[in-house]
Formats: C-alpha cells, structure tokens, sequence
C-alpha cells in the first residue's frame, strides 16, 4: 500500500509543478483514502466529486448542511390572521352545547 501512497504522490507534485490543481486535489484525496484503510481498486473507483473539506470555524453539528438562501428581492409572506382577536376559549365551549 505504501508503493501506492508513493506513486499518489509523485504525481500528485507532478500536478503541482505543472499547476494542475485539480488533479492534485484528487491524488490527495486519494491518498487520504488509502491511508484510512481503502483498498487500492477501491480508491480508483471512488467518485471523490462531492467532497468537500470542512471550513474551519465553521465545525460542529450541522455545518456540513447546506443552508438555503432566498432569491434577491423575496419577502416572506404575511402571516394569516388566526380569528381569535376579542374571543376567549371559555366562550367557545359554551356554543358547541
């Protein structure tokens, strides 16, 4: 495995040099894989598009969620009136009798 890690690297500083920063990233994720105890025929398969790095200061639960974010010039919605101004519970029981 470490012939593995050591070819990943060579080529990952091969990209570097000739400032292919994507196929870098992916020969480090990779490399990452292989460390965490991946199968070498797996880590080739593995589709490594949605993977992200966490941002720091941005850790914790739920930060790794996407957050939706309004189009430009949108406002919620009023809220509906519930009916219930001048009434009060009581009142309500009695009529149903």
């Amino acid at each position: 495995m470490s012939k593995a890690i050591e070819a990943l690297q060579k080529r990952m500083q091969a990209a570097v040099d000739a400032l292919d920063f994507e196929e870098a990233r992916r020969c480090r994720d990779q490399i990452n894989l292989l460390r965490g105890g991946a199968a070498p025929e797996a880590v080739e398969r593995a589709d490594l598009s949605g993977i992200e790095r966490q941002q720091p200061g941005a850790m914790g639960l739920g930060t790794s969620q996407q957050r939706m974010t309004p189009p430009q010039g949108w406002k919620p919605p009023r809220k509906p009136d519930p009916m219930t101004k001048g009434r009060s519970s009581r009142s309500a029981g009695k009529r149903g009798r």
